[in-house]
């Protein structure tokens, strides 16, 4: 534990941003780690409560009382190395995860949580800034070879696992880049993406191969799905070069909504506008999608549409607007009554802060336009009762809009590669395989596993994470009879 004391003592710290007018010129990172004596005050905090709860409510199950106590301490590689045993990319989730951990934090109960991901972020950072996460390459290889389909979060811990454990492991991404939506689908003002290049590089050195613009399955995913493949490889192809294969390809099929007017030019899917901003960001192409000067109505009320209205504002947007079918939550939990699970409350990101009407219990009528160009939505309110919604007579409203964009959230992963490999599939359309037991992981096809969102559908990148390593695990057991990684 930290200092006995230090809850006591101390109050929780947040990390700083930089101001709205400045951080909204560019795309660039604006979130400063907290400072060596900032983070040993915030470790302090952490209490001696006997079962750490926070290890449970994150899906990694990191060791957070251990690396607190070390950053209080003063000990950053030791806590660096506890961190690592782990969660192969702290640099990600230390930024852009919803931190379950802190929810879960026995302080949390009466008490502002231990900033537990700001500690987390600053060791990764003060890591990096001092040379200290290095290749970790197997030192005897075994023979075997493994292909993993996906360069997300979970493709890529499997990879490095793998790799570490001695297989041959190449990565397979049908857009140019490597990060999934870790790369494509987070703005890079929540996550620089120079940090995958980051940790790309050891995973390289590791002996894992990366090959990009290259789509595993048969038929070309639908056009709202980013795609840069220029070379396409058959499952049976796959099956014959490798020991195993890995899915572990991200949940891309959006959630429609199919009211009148959905074909109207400037109503959008959420990603059809976040992926073309990040590979301009990158240097690769302009955004066909401009909402400078535009009123923008976002719909959907999590992080992907407060990733658009974080671009929108960016755009230099006249206007901003978010709504969510669902009730506003309340401003503050009931910490004794929800404690450790994960609280239903209103959540205000920093892109809400810097500039964005909100409105909740909507629901979308129809999209209005004139000469099939967007120009208004009608909406209506709702209420739920009994668990029913039904719309609020008479309170049908209009609100102007140039460009809509569809944030709510994903139903399954890509279709055509699991039917390419003849995947079975479980009732909400993603892999069917389970997570424990001889066959952890299997598919019903030979050889074939599935993980992330592949398997789960959509959800955090600490699962991801967490599915991913589970993954190497079980693979490794299949190709070696036993396995030395940890689950």
């Amino acid at each position: 534990m930290g200092k006995p004391t230090g809850f006591m003592e101390f109050e929780r710290v947040s990390e700083g941003y930089a101001p709205v007018e400045q951080r909204l010129k560019d795309y660039r990172e604006f979130v400063a780690h907290l400072s060596d004596s900032e983070a040993k005050q915030q470790g302090a905090r952490c209490m001696d409560c006997g079962i750490p709860f926070c290890n449970n409510g994150c899906p990694v199950n990191n060791i957070i009382p251990d690396w607190n106590d070390l950053v209080y301490r003063g000990n950053w590689k030791q806590a660096l190395d506890v961190l690592h045993s782990t969660n192969n990319f702290p640099e990600v989730t230390g930024r852009i995860c919803p931190a379950p951990c802190e929810a879960a934090c026995t302080l949390n109960i009466n008490n502002e949580a231990v900033g537990i991901k700001s500690i987390e972020h600053a060791i990764i950072d003060k890591a990096g800034e001092n040379g200290w996460v290095l290749p970790q390459p197997a030192k005897k290889k075994t023979g075997k070879k493994v292909a993993v389909v996906g360069s997300g979060p979970a493709g890529l811990a499997a990879a490095q696992q793998l790799a570490r454990a001695g297989h041959a492991v190449t990565v397979f991404e049908k857009n140019s880049r490597i990060g999934g939506l870790m790369r494509y689908g987070i703005p890079d003002f929540k996550l620089d993406k120079r940090l995958i290049d980051w940790r790309m590089a050891q995973l390289a050195a590791e002996g894992v191969e990366f090959r990009s613009n290259t789509f595993v399955g048969k038929d070309v995913p639908a056009k709202y799905i980013a795609n840069d493949a220029k070379t396409t490889i058959s499952p049976k192809e796959l099956q014959k070069k490798f020991d195993a294969v890995i899915l572990a390809g991200g949940a891309e099929q959006p959630r429609d909504l199919p009211v009148p007017g959905r074909e109207l030019k400037g109503v959008h899917y959420a990603l059809e506008f976040l992926i073309p901003q990040n590979k301009e960001v990158a240097g690769d192409g302009k955004n066909s999608i401009s909402v400078a000067g535009k009123h923008v109505l976002v719909i959907g009320g999590g992080d992907t549409g407060s990733d658009c209205v974080g671009t929108s504002n960016r755009h230099g947007a006249a206007s901003v607007t978010q709504i969510e079918v669902m009730p506003r939550a309340p401003e503050q939990e009931n910490g004794p009554l929800t404690w450790p699970y994960w609280p239903l409350k209103l959540r205000t990101s920093s892109s809400h802060e810097e500039g964005c009407a909100r409105d909740w219990a909507i629901a979308t009528k129809e999209f209005v336009g004139e000469s099939g160009v967007l120009k208004s939505v009608k909406a209506v309110r709702v209420e739920f009762k009994d668990g029913k919604m039904s719309e609020v007579a008479g309170s049908e409203f209009e609100i102007k809009a140039d460009f809509v964009f569809l944030a709510m959230g994903f139903t399954n992963p890509l279709t055509q590669v699991l039917d390419a490999f003849g995947v079975e599939k479980d009732a909400r359309g993603n892999a069917k395989a389970s997570t424990d037991g001889d066959k952890c992981y299997q598919t019903n096809v030979k050889k074939v596993f599935a993980a992330g969102d592949m398997r789960r559908g959509q959800s955090l990148v600490v699962w991801a994470i967490r599915e991913g390593r589970q993954a190497a695990r079980a693979v490794d057991e299949y190709l070696m009879g036993s396995s030395v990684l940890p689950r």
